[in-house]
């Protein structure tokens, strides 16, 4: 009995001393993603390597990339980019499937490819995109993140062909209530967006 108490008691000292670790991992890669991306992308993924059964790290590392291609005018640093997170993607995928958050970032990942250039990408990976964003509709329809991402997209996609995007603007608004009252499920889950969503709203008044 004593035997296995003290087996006990090891175990969760090692458990609590591994989540200490994530905890203290995750937050350093998220302040070096400030000052260092290419740093943070790279503590993301040994995070991952010590966490296989977590999408979180996986998901981190991929949306770090994805940001840094926006602006990048490299095709061959931007193909660089992205093909990692979508390597990235994959992983997190294969460990969380049918995940919103995570179709919201492949979508983003098509749009950078769009961002980058529309005439190339436009015509393979517009209706992708839409579809991303409508199965994470079905599956999280009151995700803020699900909710704007899209309505950004619709915005952009309006305005490539000259139309209205006034119509999209309560969806923003919508997303923006979302955002008010949304906890994340663990505590690092992603919680992004409000700023952009409220800066996009404020586009339409």
């Amino acid at each position: 009995m004593k035997k296995l108490s003290i087996v006990i008691l090891v175990l969760i000292s090692t458990l609590a001393k591994a989540q200490t670790n994530y905890e203290q991992g995750m937050q350093k890669a998220f302040q070096l993603w400030g000052t260092n991306p290419t740093e943070a992308s790279n503590m993301f993924e040994r995070i991952a390597s010590a966490e296989p059964d977590n999408w979180l790290p996986f998901y981190y590392a991929a949306q770090v990339n994805i940001v840094s291609s926006f602006g990048e005018k490299n095709e061959e640093k931007l193909a660089a980019l992205l093909k990692k997170a979508q390597d990235l993607i994959n992983d997190a995928t294969a460990i969380s499937k049918n995940n919103p958050e995570i179709l919201v970032l492949q979508a983003l990942l098509h749009t950078a490819w769009i961002a980058f250039d529309g005439a190339t990408y436009g015509m393979t990976l517009s209706g992708k995109i839409v579809d991303l964003y409508a199965k994470a509709e079905v599956l999280a329809p009151e995700n803020p993140r699900v909710v704007y991402c899209k309505a950004e997209w619709n915005m952009g996609s309006a305005r490539y062909f000259g139309q209205d995007t006034a119509a999209f603007c309560k969806d923003l608004e919508r997303a923006v209530q979302l955002f008010a009252t949304f906890k994340p499920e663990t505590p690092f889950g992603p919680n992004w967006g409000k700023d952009r969503a409220e800066t996009l709203l404020q586009s339409c008044k």
